[in-house]
């Protein structure tokens, strides 16, 4: 078992830090000369440390200095889609010990019996998809914001009072965020290296709930849920509206030219 040399901090803690910077990193560039391991990509840092790549946009860092890792972020400028200017950010305390029980303790430090690749990569999993989940939960609670009065506005005049271009964005808001959860984070699918290290479950189940990874991802399946049937039926409503709009027009153009007819018949006649 080969352990990682990390380096520690002045209360002997080793620090973890997942940044969300954008919203996709190519790890082509990488040389196999500086990588540990793959699925997640997990590249070596010389002076110690490790960073571990997220393909949805997600760099964690482990066991390194804050010098350390500006120099890698500035690396991974170039490498990165969409960089954000202020990245979603997420860090706790890792300690390293045999004989101590696996988990979070009451004061929010992480212990681990090492630091062993595999046990690295599925912290900085977790790590990653709660920080993804964070910035989707700000996300979404914004957009709640914006489509709450939307649906009071419905409710106490029967009318959206928003145009369709409005509407449709936030359901592309919250057709993204499920693209992103599902089909990018993974973040309700156990971790692929499980599948070789079975013995890791039940530090994966501990961790899991101790992010509350499962309920997060449910309740924001709700909230998009309800996003995205309000938005759509304040579509509808809009579109109806627009459809009645049209029929009446037609029906007041049908009318004057019968009343131009009625004219010409009996005023005009004469």
């Amino acid at each position: 078992m080969n352990n990682l040399q990390l380096n520690s901090q002045n209360d002997a803690s080793i620090r973890v830090r997942a940044a969300l910077i954008g919203s996709r990193i190519d790890t082509k560039p990488f040389r196999a000369d500086e990588t540990l391991a793959i699925n997640p990509l997990t590249i070596a840092i010389p002076g110690g440390g490790c960073v571990v790549l997220l393909r949805y946009g997600v760099v964690v860092f482990v066991g390194m200095n804050s010098e350390q890792e500006t120099q890698f972020q500035e690396r991974l400028l170039p490498l990165t889609s969409e960089t954000r200017t202020w990245p979603e950010d997420e860090q706790i305390k890792l300690r390293i010990d045999g004989n101590a029980l696996e988990g979070m303790d009451a004061k929010g430090c992480l212990w681990l019996h090492d630091t062993s690749i595999q046990r690295v990569q599925l912290v900085a999993e977790i790590l990653a998809r709660s920080s993804v989940l964070s910035d989707d939960e700000a996300r979404v609670a914004k957009t709640f914001e914006q489509i709450e009065p939307l649906a009071q506005n419905l409710g106490k005049q029967g009318q959206g009072g928003r145009k369709m271009r409005e509407l449709l964005t936030y359901i592309g808001e919250s057709l993204l965020s499920q693209q992103r959860m599902v089909g990018r984070a993974e973040v309700a699918e156990k971790p692929d290296l499980l599948w070789e290290r079975p013995e890791l479950e039940g530090l994966y189940l501990k961790l899991e709930d101790e992010f509350e990874l499962r309920e997060r991802h449910l309740a924001l399946e709700r909230k998009l849920q309800v996003i995205s049937n309000t938005a759509e039926t304040l579509l509808d409503l809009l579109q109806t509206q627009r459809s009645l709009r049209v029929e009446w027009y037609i029906v007041i153009l049908i009318v004057v030219e019968i009343g131009l007819t009625l004219y010409e018949l009996f005023f005009r006649g004469h």
